[in-house]
């Protein structure tokens, strides 16, 4: 379901657990970013109104676990602050075609792997994470990521023949896996 050529390192997970309140800031980075990406698109993309009220649900969505996020960094003691961002992102980006329709579909199909990853690195600190009100909310948060990866490849689905959207998938999904080996010199949810 998720089109993930590649799994996380489990030295990821290890990681991540050791510097949890750092990847708990990064997250609520994403939400909010996430949320961003959906209006962005509901602007660009203001003539394709099959885009309209899903990516706003996404949107809505996503502000409301930005604020869950603030919830717990707030839990814990933690200031929500500035955070270089991931290369993650950008690297993935690169591979978006500039000429439309082209933009739109590479687009959508970026934005589905991008919350296809989350689904896939939340799942392995629900299953991992010693503490059980930290596990439970990314185990809690699961269903909600691969309902935006669906959502991204349906909406792709309504614009473009199914074998254009499959073709691009493997594309991505390749282009997706080779970012994530890429690595990074730093900790984030999609490093």
């Amino acid at each position: 379901m998720l089109h993930l050529r590649s799994e996380t390192d489990p030295a990821w997970v290890s990681a991540a657990i050791a510097d949890i309140d750092r990847i708990l800031l990064d997250h609520a980075h994403c939400e909010k970013k996430a949320a961003s990406t959906a209006m962005g698109l509901i602007f660009r993309y203001q003539d394709r109104y099959p885009l309209m009220r899903p990516l706003s649900a996404i949107a809505r969505e996503e502000l409301e676990h930005f604020e869950l996020m603030l919830d717990v960094l707030e839990a814990r003691g933690l200031e929500f602050a500035r955070l270089h961002p991931s290369p993650y992102a950008g690297r993935l980006m690169k591979a978006v075609r500039s000429q439309e329709p082209h933009r739109l579909l590479d687009t959508l199909i970026a934005c589905a792997f991008i919350e296809a990853r989350s689904c896939e690195r939340m799942k392995l600190l629900s299953e991992a994470l010693p503490d059980p009100e930290l596990a439970a909310l990314y185990k809690g948060l699961l269903a909600s990521e691969a309902r935006h990866n669906t959502t991204y490849i349906d909406l792709a689905r309504c614009f473009f023949e199914e074998a254009e959207v499959r073709e691009r998938l493997a594309v991505l999904g390749e282009h997706e896996a080779a970012v994530l080996r890429e690595g990074s010199d730093a900790l984030w949810l999609h490093s």
